[in-house]
């Protein structure tokens, strides 16, 4: 079992910049593909970011590529994203997810363990 706490998520103005953060407490963190979600009022779930068990690999959607960088400290068992030039349509509850896997996908229907989730709004 892993459990995921989220933290850094807040009010930030458009152009502005967070830093997410998801701590795991994963026995052996390595083995453990993370990955970022997010869920905007009305809408379905939207995958964000994730990285491999190394850390060596990431991938992102087009809509935050460029923007948000996902990366992971594996001696603190903890993954971040860092988000840049945010934008309102960026407004969601953030969610960490981990996989009993080290290899990465978009898919959330294959990630086995998920975080309480951490607010972010963006005015305009």
């Amino acid at each position: 079992q892993v459990q995921l706490v989220e933290s850094g998520g807040g009010l930030v103005r458009a152009g502005g910049s967070l830093r997410l953060s998801c701590a795991a407490s994963a026995r052996t963190f390595t083995s453990n593909a993370m990955g970022w979600f997010r869920q905007a009022p009305g809408k379905e779930r939207e995958f964000v970011a994730a990285i491999s068990g190394s850390g060596a690999s990431t991938i992102y959607p087009d809509s935050v590529k460029g923007r948000f960088t996902i990366s992971r400290d594996n001696l603190k068992n903890t993954v971040y994203l860092q988000m840049n030039n945010l934008k309102p349509e960026d407004t969601a509850v953030y969610y960490c997810a981990a996989r009993r896997t080290l290899y990465i996908t978009r898919a959330d229907t294959s990630y086995d363990y998920w975080g309480q989730g951490t607010q972010v709004t963006v005015s305009s």
